[in-house]
């Protein structure tokens, strides 16, 4: 860089030679070398927090949108050593029902204790599923639990337990929130509760913690907070909004992130339906204070009132489309009874729709959404991804053996490949050389968090905890 500054703009042979030289290499070290670099350092810093930002907000939509597991009586448990593991009981609507503690983790180990109090709730609540956070003293609990599964599904009950993440679980136990909702509840208990409503509807769950807490993403501490939130606030929105929300069950945090609605209205919509009683129908919504035109016309596609007076309320369809909609129907000659039946789906699917748009003076995307949304009422979008891992037994990382092949579900997502929970204490690593028998340029364009994903076992470092895991040439459910 010097000879060419000098070649440039030292003229050689000239008496000031030396000192333009001397001045050129004096101005490239102290400013322009600097200058340079910090540009393209900078330059580099931004590049990486966008990548960053990406992986964590893609992370967290996933996340978001995993499956819920509904009709299910839970107990959710917050595995911990010295303080015993909190657990808590919730009915198929997420209502809490009881709570407790029992000591089965060193070092009380209590364990004759703790599976007496365990067959106890689990017999009284007729309890499917136990749901155990991912959190310190996991793996020795899930020990404790897979024990207790063996001996009772010998008796002919039918139970099974899976790993849950906890991430963000602490936060919310501490927030105002939390208090509000459980004020008679200690911290550890409201995570209990948490944990298990994760597994019933986590999306429902996650949006009360904020977003950067949940702790899915690399780098998240090294990024503006700023531009992180901000963007993470859109994710939830879009995951929000992309499933849609039961207007009658939905929690004010759940309420506030549909397009229209804020924290205000939200509150708002909660005391109506407390002192009113359940919604019936989406017309309503405008008795509700500070719920003006404007914000009815953004947020009544996402609220869904399911066994209300009009059917069409438990569809995402607008009211501003349900003229259209009858039209639709009497042009079938169908009944509103008749959504959802065999007979009508029939119809739909043979319907030439640019042809039947231009009849009902319609556009051809509208009239689509409808008819998508007459096909499958009340579809939650969510269903059709696979469902958690349900374990009765447990690995030790002493178990695995290079060669076996074992179902995961992928916990993270970064640029260098993804980790599997595969059932022992530490997660595996999928690296991205391994994640396919393709070029991998992102694994984001392979794995999900949330999928649940068929590995190899590469090799064990059973001293460092550390696995490797491979998904080249195994073929992996859709």
């Amino acid at each position: 860089m010097i000879s060419w500054l000098n070649q440039n703009y030292a003229k050689e042979g000239a008496v000031t030679t030396d000192l333009v030289k001397t001045a050129l290499a004096d101005a490239y070290k102290r400013l322009i070398a600097p200058a340079v670099e910090r540009d393209l350092r900078g330059e580099l810093t931004e590049m990486a927090h966008e990548q960053a930002i990406n992986v964590f907000s893609k992370n967290l939509r996933n996340l978001l949108l995993q499956p819920p597991v509904r009709g299910k009586m839970v107990l959710g448990v917050d595995p911990a050593y010295r303080t015993g593991c909190k657990w808590a009981v919730v009915d198929q609507t997420g209502k809490l029902l009881e709570v407790g503690v029992v000591y089965p983790t060193p070092p009380q180990q209590r364990i004759e204790e703790a599976e007496q109090e365990f067959a106890r709730v689990i017999k009284k609540y007729e309890i499917d599923v136990i749901a155990i956070g991912n959190g310190t003293a996991s793996r020795e609990t899930e020990q404790f639990v897979a024990g207790l599964i063996q001996k009772l599904n010998k008796t002919g009950l039918n139970l099974a337990y899976v790993i849950v993440s906890e991430a963000g679980a602490s936060v919310y136990s501490a927030s105002n929130l939390a208090i509000k909702e459980f004020p008679d509840l200690d911290v550890s208990q409201r995570s209990a509760v948490s944990i298990a409503r994760r597994l019933q509807d986590p999306l429902a769950e996650l949006v009360k913690i904020e977003p950067k807490a949940i702790g899915v993403g690399q780098y998240q501490h090294d990024v503006p907070a700023k531009q992180l939130n901000e963007s993470l606030a859109k994710v939830v929105e879009s995951a929000v909004n992309y499933v849609g929300v039961d207007l009658n069950t939905a929690s004010a945090a759940l309420l506030s992130y549909v397009s229209g609605i804020n924290a205000t209205v939200a509150e708002n919509i909660v005391h109506y339906r407390e002192k009113n009683g359940a919604f019936r129908n989406r017309k309503q919504l405008s008795d509700v204070p500070r719920l003006g035109p404007k914000a009815f016309e953004q947020c009544a596609g996402f609220l869904r009132i399911n066994d209300g007076d009009n059917l069409l309320d438990s569809t995402p369809i607008h009211p501003e489309s349900y003229e259209l909609t009858y039209k639709l129907l009497e042009l079938l000659q169908v009944d509103l009874a008749e959504v959802g039946t065999d007979a009508l789906r029939s119809k739909l699917s043979g319907l030439d729709v640019e042809e039947t748009a231009e009849k009902l003076g319609a556009g051809v995307p509208t009239l689509r959404d409808i008819i998508e949304a007459l096909l499958r009422p009340g579809r939650d979008p969510r269903d059709d991804l696979p469902q958690p891992v349900f374990r009765t037994d447990v690995l030790s990382i002493e178990d695995l053996k290079p060669g076996m092949q074992l179902k995961g579900v992928v916990r993270n997502v970064v640029d260098f490949g993804a980790f599997v929970d595969i059932g022992v204490k530490n997660d595996g690593l999928v690296h991205i050389s391994e994640l396919s028998e393709k070029y991998v340029k992102n694994p984001l364009d392979v794995v999900a968090v949330g999928d649940v994903v068929t590995v190899r076992v590469l090799s064990v470092d059973a001293e460092k905890g550390r696995i490797a895991l491979s998904m080249k040439g195994i073929p992996q459910e859709d």
